[in-house]
Parts: structure tokens; sequence; C-alpha cells
């Protein structure tokens, strides 16, 4: 047996996981899935290598952070699915999508994000990218950078998010 298998199994026992803790981006995005490490106090989502990848690839990265517990989370996802046609084109042709998957029970002190050598809490993430609103975990959130980790735009975040496909086509194109 896989040590990621035996793994998901102990977090599975362990009620960390859940059977939709897999759901996420739809497929038809062909999201790069970030697994968090330092698990069960400490879950740490590593880019490196999702920004080393939109480097080569010269493309910018579209990071959705989810819970498998969120109903909104759900909700963002079933609309990119019904509209994976009209939409799937156009993230294709700039973003790698990055997904990040969590759960409501896990807490901002407890979330972190890797770029490199440099690992931050929640809020100090969400401040080093000039991100200076509420410091609450909030599901789901989305953060749009370049290929060098530069964010390139406030993003909204929870309920309500990216409900229409000219919403969402408003921020691939990054028009504010």
């Amino acid at each position: 047996m896989t040590r990621a298998l035996i793994a998901w199994i102990v977090l599975l026992g362990a009620g960390l996981l859940s059977a939709g803790a897999w759901a996420g981006l739809p497929t038809a995005y062909s999201p790069r899935v970030v697994q968090p490490s330092g698990l069960p106090q400490r879950h740490e989502f590593d880019l490196t290598a999702a920004l080393q990848q939109a480097r080569r690839e010269k493309k910018r990265l579209y990071v959705y952070l989810g819970a498998s517990d969120c109903p909104y989370c759900r909700k963002y996802e079933a609309f990119l699915d019904r509209h994976a046609t009209e939409l799937v084109p156009h993230f294709a042709r700039q973003y790698l999508l990055v997904d990040l998957r969590s759960a409501l029970s896990v807490q901002a002190d407890q979330l972190y994000i890797r770029i490199g050598s440099s690992s931050l809490p929640y809020a100090d993430f969400q401040r080093s990218i000039g991100d200076e609103r509420a410091r609450m975990l909030v599901y789901p959130s989305v953060w749009l950078f370049d290929g060098r980790g530069k964010p390139l735009m406030q993003m909204p975040a929870g309920t309500g998010t990216f409900e229409t496909v000219s919403e969402q086509l408003e921020i691939l194109r990054l028009e504010q």
C-alpha cells in the first residue's frame, strides 16, 4: 500500500477527512491539487512547485482555497462545473489552477502558505500580499498571482463569489 493511501485512510479514520474531502475544482479545469503537509496541527500548502510550473508555462496562478465541508465551496465548484464549456478555454489560456483542500475546522492560525523557503500563517500571508481585509479565514478564497508570486488584484471571498459567467470572466481578465 502506498504512503499516500495509508495517510488518507488514517486521516479518514481520524475524522480529519470526509468522503467529500476530494471535492474541489472540477477536473475539466485540470487543477493542480496541493495537499497540506504537517497534519493534523499544521496545514501547510506549498505553492513553490505550482509557481515554478506557471513560470515555465508563462501562466498566472489561480489559487483556490476550499473546504471539504463548505456549502459555499460546493456551490462555486458546481457553478464552475456547469459552465466549464464557457470558462475552461479562458482559464486554460492564461492560468494554472491550484486547488488547496482544507476543512472548516481548520483555524486561520493552523493554515500556512509556503512559497520557497518562506512559510507564513494565513493572516501573515494575507498581509504579505497586501490584502488588508479582515484576517478571518473565509471559504472559498481565491488568489491570483503572476508566475513570480506577485498578487495581481484584490479578490472577493466567501458566499456569493463569482455567481455569473461574466463576473468570472471579469476576474480572469483582471478587471476591477
